[in-house]
Parts: C-alpha cells; structure tokens; sequence
C-alpha cells in the first residue's frame, strides 16, 4: 500500500509540474492537429493531439514503473 501512495504522489507532482511548464511554453498545448473552433459568441478548443501525444508519454513512463515489480 506504502508504495501505491508514492507513486501516485509522483505522479500528481509531475502533473503539477507539466502544468506549470505548459503556461511557460504555450506552443506545448496548440500543436498542429488541435481543434479549435471560434464563433461570435462560442469558442471551442478540443487539444486532440495534445492529449494523444500526453498518452504515449504516460503509457510509456507507467509501463516502465510496473515492469520492475
């Protein structure tokens, strides 16, 4: 159980860290394939590239972490 808390502690650490390194670098959240759509009294943004490139990176990161159990 002691080991679950830290990791998960980690990982909200590095969340907290992605997020502050995205306002620093706002090029991070509007790549090329994000959708962002804006009307007169609308606007839309669905970051589909961004949170798929997101998930290769955790897949990764988490699959490398459970594999030295």
């Amino acid at each position: 159980m002691g080991k679950f808390f830290i990791i998960t502690g980690a990982v909200i650490i590095a969340i907290g860290i992605i997020l502050i390194l995205v306002g620093r670098y706002p090029f991070i959240g509007h790549l090329p394939g994000d959708i962002h759509i804006t009307k007169r009294h609308f606007s839309f943004y669905f970051p589909l590239t961004t949170s798929i490139i997101l998930s290769i990176i955790l897949t990764i990161i988490l699959n490398l972490i459970l594999r030295r159990r």
